[in-house]
C-alpha cells in the first residue's frame, strides 16, 4: 500500500490510503521472471570520456577543457604548439566555452548482437553550466577489461532548459546531464556461456524471503513435477529436461512466465525529505491508544519609532516591540483494537490531524512500544 503524504493534503492522502485498505487483502500474482534473475545472467557497464561540442556559451573553461580539445585535435592530425600544450593549465586565452569534457555511461544487456543500438549517458566533468544543444563527438566505450565493446555519438538532450541574466536564473531539471537515446552502437559482443549445459539452472531472488522462495518452488513443480529445489532464501535450483539449448531456452520461457503470489515483509519507509510514506499491506498493530497534539509558538516583531522631546539633545531611536503567542492544540485519544490494518492506521492517523513532520515521530513511538509489528525504514 503506497501513500505519498505532503502538506497541505494529508487528510486527502489518507483518506484514499483507508478507501483502499480493504484492497490490501487481495492476493497479488506476479510473473517469476518479475522477481527473480537467472543465475549467470547479467548486463555489463560501460564507460567512456567523451567531448560535447556545439554549446551556447554554456561550456567549460577549466584547464582539462583545454587539454582534452588538444589531444582531440592531435588524435585528428592537427599538432598545437608545443608551448601551447606546456601552458594549457594557466592559458586563458584558448576559447572553450562551446565545449564540454563528459563521462559517458552505458549498459551493455545480455545476449546483445553487434549493430543493436544502446541508450546513453553524459553528465559534465567540468565547469560547463549547460549541455543544452549540444552534440557528442565519437566516443569509445569500454568495459572493466578495458576493451571497446561500443562507440557513442549523437545529440544530447536533457529533458529541460536553463536561462539566466544579470540577477536571475530559471532552470528546469538537471541541465549538467543528458540522455542520447540510440546513442551508442555495439561493436563487441560478450561471451556467455550457455545456460543449463549441466543440466541445471539457478533463479535468484532479489529480495530474499523463504516463503516466496517456498511458493515458487510449489509452482513450477507444479507444472514441471520434481524439477524445483529449495536451496535457500534468495535460490531456487531448476533441473531442466534436456541439455539441448533449444530445449532449455523454451523451459526457462514457460518457467519464468509462472504466477504466484510474493510474501512481503511487514514494512514502513518514511522520507522526512519529501514527506513520502510507504505501508505494507502486512504492517499490523497490537490494541494501543494514540494521542497528538501540537504546541504553537508565534513570534511577532512591531517595531515602534521613539522620538526625543523638543528641545532636548535626544536623538531618534527605533524600540523593537516582540509579541510571543504560545497556543497548544488539544489532541483526542484514538483507541485501535488488535489486529490494526493500515485501513485503521489510517482512519486514527486522519482523525488525529497527524502532518508529515508528525508522522516520523508517531511511528517511532509505536515502534518503541512494541504495539508496530513492522520494520521501520528511513530514508
Amino acid at each position: 500500500m503506497l501513500a505519498t503524504l505532503r502538506q497541505p493534503s494529508l487528510a486527502a492522502v489518507i483518506l484514499v490510503l483507508t478507501l483502499c485498505a480493504p484492497v490490501a487483502h487481495a492476493q497479488v500474482e506476479v510473473r517469476i521472471k518479475d522477481i527473480t534473475d537467472i543465475e549467470g545472467v547479467r548486463s555489463n557497464k560501460l564507460t567512456g570520456l567523451g567531448l560535447v561540442t556545439g554549446l551556447n556559451n554554456t561550456g567549460g573553461k577549466t584547464p582539462i577543457t583545454r587539454e582534452f580539445l588538444q589531444n582531440m585535435l592531435q588524435k585528428f592530425g592537427l599538432r598545437s604548439d608545443p608551448l601551447q600544450r606546456l601552458n594549457a593549465r594557466t592559458d586563458a586565452q584558448t576559447k572553450t566555452n562551446n565545449l564540454s569534457v563528459v563521462a559517458v555511461t552505458a549498459e551493455l544487456p545480455p545476449f546483445i548482437r553487434r549493430g543493436q543500438r544502446l541508450d546513453v549517458v553524459v553528465s559534465t566533468m567540468d565547469d560547463a553550466t549547460s549541455l543544452q544543444g549540444g552534440q557528442l563527438m565519437l566516443t569509445p566505450l569500454y568495459g572493466v577489461d578495458d576493451q571497446v565493446y561500443a562507440v557513442a555519438d549523437g545529440s544530447v538532450s536533457i529533458g529541460g532548459f536553463s536561462f539566466s541574466g544579470e540577477a536571475a536564473t530559471v532552470q528546469k531539471n538537471h541541465p549538467t546531464t543528458g540522455r542520447i537515446p540510440n546513442g551508442a552502437v555495439v561493436e563487441k559482443e560478450v561471451c556467455m556461456p550457455p545456460i543449463g549445459l549441466n543440466g541445471y539452472v539457478r533463479l535468484l531472488l532479489r529480495r530474499d524471503d523463504y516463503e516466496t522462495a517456498r511458493r515458487m518452488t510449489l509452482a513450477i513443480n507444479e507444472r514441471y513435477p520434481e524439477t524445483a529445489n529449495l536451496v535457500d532464501a534468495r535460490t531456487v535450483n531448476l533441473r531442466v529436461p534436456a541439455k539441448d539449448s533449444s530445449a532449455v531456452n523454451t523451459f526457462l520461457g514457460i518457467v519464468t512466465s509462472i504466477y504466484i503470489t510474493p510474501d512481503l515483509p511487514a514494512t514502513v519507509v518514511i522520507n522526512e525529505r519529501t514527506g513520502t510514506v510507504i505501508l505494507g499491506e502486512n504492517v499490523k498493530l497490537s490494541r494501543v491508544a494514540i494521542t497528538h497534539a501540537n504546541l504553537a509558538v508565534i513570534t511577532g516583531e512591531s517595531p515602534q519609532v521613539s522620538q526625543p522631546a523638543p528641545f532636548s539633545q535626544g536623538e531618534t531611536t527605533v524600540v523593537p516591540r516582540t509579541s510571543i503567542d504560545v497556543i497548544e492544540e488539544q489532541g483526542a485519544v484514538q483507541v485501535m483494537d488488535s489486529p490494526a490494518t493500515v485501513g485503521d492506521l489510517a482512519q486514527a492517523l486522519n482523525a488525529l490531524g497527524v502532518t508529515p513532520r508528525d508522522l516520523s515521530s508517531i511511528f517511532q513511538q509505536l515502534k518503541e512500544s512494541g504495539a508496530l509489528h513492522a520494520e521501520l525504514k528511513f530514508k
